[in-house]
């Protein structure tokens, strides 16, 4: 925990812009001192808190819980973001709900689904679903995304990086394991544009070939 003060007190006096700071609840089950880092974490200026429903020692195994993110809530004055297993809109409010938190933190809930933003915020501000993207958006979206990847990345590790994303995005789509199989043997981005353009075509094809 000293040593924790020591890190945040220094990047908070070494800058001139709002230092945050994310944070687990502990180092294990047995060791959650979450309250207690929050408390260093406000007093040496931080100005907000997201806090990750696990501990260090549990990785990403089993569910976050939220009783220590409500917790903190109620101990410090800087606004609280909770993260951690939000992975729809009704998960959300839930989470609102359970530890009061300022605001939401999504990580592996938008893999693939940039949409869960927009479909949180409106069923926080109407209580309604949204229905979920069509098949166009989708594609679009991912098209989008892989042309970046490639930009940012380069060809060979664009490339790389592309086959998880690709993944996320056509999990629960008709055929989506073998076209995933298939496109991890390619090697060049313009093979994978193409393929991941045929591979939804196909499925809009069949949608529309269902609806008549």
């Amino acid at each position: 925990e000293k040593l924790v003060a020591d890190i945040v007190e220094s990047v908070v006096n070494a800058v001139d812009v709002p230092v945050t700071l994310k944070i687990r609840t502990g180092w294990d089950q047995d060791n959650r001192n979450g309250v207690t880092i929050a408390r260093i974490a406000e007093n040496a200026g931080i100005q907000a808190l997201a806090v990750h429903g696990r501990t260090r020692a549990d990785a990403y195994k089993g569910d976050a819980e939220y009783d220590t993110i409500a917790e903190i809530k109620s101990r410090i004055s800087i606004p609280v973001i909770a993260n951690g297993d939000i992975s729809s809109p009704e998960k959300a409010r839930e989470v609102l709900d359970k530890t009061g938190a300022d605001g939401l933190m999504i990580g592996r809930g938008a893999q693939g689904n940039p949409w869960i933003f927009r479909e949180i915020l409106h069923y926080l501000e109407t209580g309604e679903l949204l229905a979920q993207p069509e098949v166009t958006e989708i594609k679009q979206v991912l098209i989008e995304h892989l042309q970046n990847l490639y930009d940012f990345y380069g060809d060979y590790s664009g490339v790389r990086m592309a086959r998880k994303h690709i993944a996320w995005y056509s999990k629960g789509l008709r055929n989506g394991n073998a076209f995933r199989q298939e496109m991890n043997l390619l090697e060049m981005p313009h093979q994978q544009l193409q393929f991941t353009r045929d591979f939804f075509e196909h499925i809009q094809e069949q949608q529309g070939f269902q609806a008549a």
